[in-house]
């Protein structure tokens, strides 16, 4: 398997601006996003122009709707044939070969756009990485994307990792006391990836069995059905992006047994549960991007069953991830040397690896920014109506309107904090009121 011969998500349809290109890298390519009005597609290109080498997703998308180079003009059409080169005194009928822009294939489906990371002739071959009960009807689907500072591969063996929940997550969707021995067995496994299954499921059996597929090269999913009240997946993608960084893609499924559910999932605000989302997320962040390179110091996937130590069943996923690897795939980047270590407070920043790319958490961020000042001005104004008003029941009033503008300012900062960057204390490492002491 060649893992540039693959098609990968690089953006969810709905955060991307059709105003404006969009730079992304896949696999070490970087690659410019961009609208074709005129052939109604999103388009794919090598982002750098044939004429200077500058990045064509610094450029603009202009007036007659193609992609135009920020230096010197060169527009290019949805095809990548260059066709205005502003300098020349007469327009060339036709213009070289050598003037086009490099295009990837791209498709839209279930709400992501693909990029193809092979040669465009060879993308018929390869179908797209799907989950079937994303689009049909009766699910509701909560979507989450962020950059994360590790391989693809280190983001897979961690979500194919179901042992890690009760205690990595603790707090936030796990618990210590729902620990047990995870007696998990492979039902298939070949270059097309792998499936699994846990017959007593998550949370000592409350939830049901859980059935876990691996689709090669970069998308998992786990599927679980509690019995009464809804069936639901965890489905992630895993994009590489460069060596020691890839864009996770986490759609989260439900089928609920009743409607109340669904319809309190759909009301609440997207950017609250991104902000929720990443919480999780970097319950294992924190360390994955330590982790990775303990790994890799040992050898990486090639030595992984000697470097680790794995005596039960609940290894199965990441043995078979492992295996997968080096039986049929490779890592995506061999050779390559990973990146320096990131220090903690870069490990958390939100804005560049989420907020900055998606259109509600972006938009709920101006809003709060805007909002705040107004609230600060309104507390001023209560405090001294408080000290100013004659009588005290206008005292009492404003004092209460005191109290609820200051709660909603500090609300407000809280949540604004949320979407730049995180604490960088998992929930699990608080005090533990139950924690036997000596």
């Amino acid at each position: 398997m060649s893992w540039s011969e693959q098609w990968y998500p690089v953006a969810y349809e709905v955060d991307l601006d059709p105003t404006r290109p969009t730079a992304f890298t896949l696999l070490d390519q970087d690659l410019v996003l961009w609208w074709d009005r005129h052939g109604d597609s999103w388009q794919a290109f090598a982002d750098v122009c044939p004429h200077r080498l500058v990045p064509l997703s610094e450029g603009r998308i202009n007036g007659r709707g193609e992609l135009e180079c920020p230096y010197h003009g060169w527009s290019f059409d949805g095809m990548g044939a260059c066709t205005t080169i502003p300098q020349q005194r007469e327009p060339a009928e036709v213009l070289p070969q050598r003037s086009c822009a490099k295009r990837f294939e791209t498709r839209l489906a279930q709400g992501l756009l693909f990029v193809f990371a092979g040669p465009p002739e060879h993308a018929d071959a390869v179908p797209l990485p799907l989950v079937p009960e994303v689009e049909a009807p009766g699910w509701v689907v909560q979507d989450i994307f962020r950059d994360l500072p590790m391989d693809a591969l280190t983001l897979l063996e961690n979500v194919l990792d179901v042992s890690h929940v009760p205690f990595t997550h603790h707090r936030t969707v796990g618990r210590r006391q729902n620990a047990s021995p995870v007696e998990a067995e492979l039902t298939s496994f070949g270059p097309e990836g792998f499936t699994a299954f846990w017959q007593e499921g998550p949370r000592r059996g409350a939830l049901g069995s859980q059935h876990t597929t691996f689709v090669a090269p970069a998308l998992m999913w786990h599927d679980l059905e509690a019995k009464g009240f809804a069936r639901f997946l965890t489905v992630v993608y895993a994009t590489p992006m460069r060596r020691g960084e890839c864009r996770l893609f986490a759609r989260f499924p439900f089928r609920f047994s009743s409607p109340l559910p669904g319809l309190l999932l759909r009301l609440r605000p997207q950017w609250l549960q991104h902000i929720a989302n990443h919480t999780i997320l970097e319950d294992d962040q924190v360390f994955l991007h330590w982790q990775e390179r303990a790994l890799a110091e040992r050898g990486g996937s090639a030595s992984f069953a000697r470097s680790c130590f794995l005596p039960t069943a609940a290894d199965v996923y990441v043995r078979a991830l492992h295996d997968w690897v080096n039986r049929y795939g490779g890592e995506p980047f061999p050779g390559q040397e990973l990146p320096p270590r990131l220090g903690r407070d870069a490990l958390m920043d939100r804005y560049q690896a989420h907020t900055l790319h998606c259109r509600d958490c972006s938009r709920a961020l101006k809003r709060l920014r805007r909002i705040r000042p107004l609230l600060l001005a309104g507390c001023v104004a209560a405090a001294v109506a408080v000290g100013v008003l004659p009588s005290l029941v206008a005292q009492l009033a404003a004092g209460v309107g005191l109290l609820l503008l200051f709660g909603l300012l500090r609300q407000c900062g809280i949540w604004q904090q949320g979407l730049l960057r995180g604490d960088g204390h998992p929930p699990r490492n608080r005090p533990d009121p139950t924690d036997k002491r000596c």
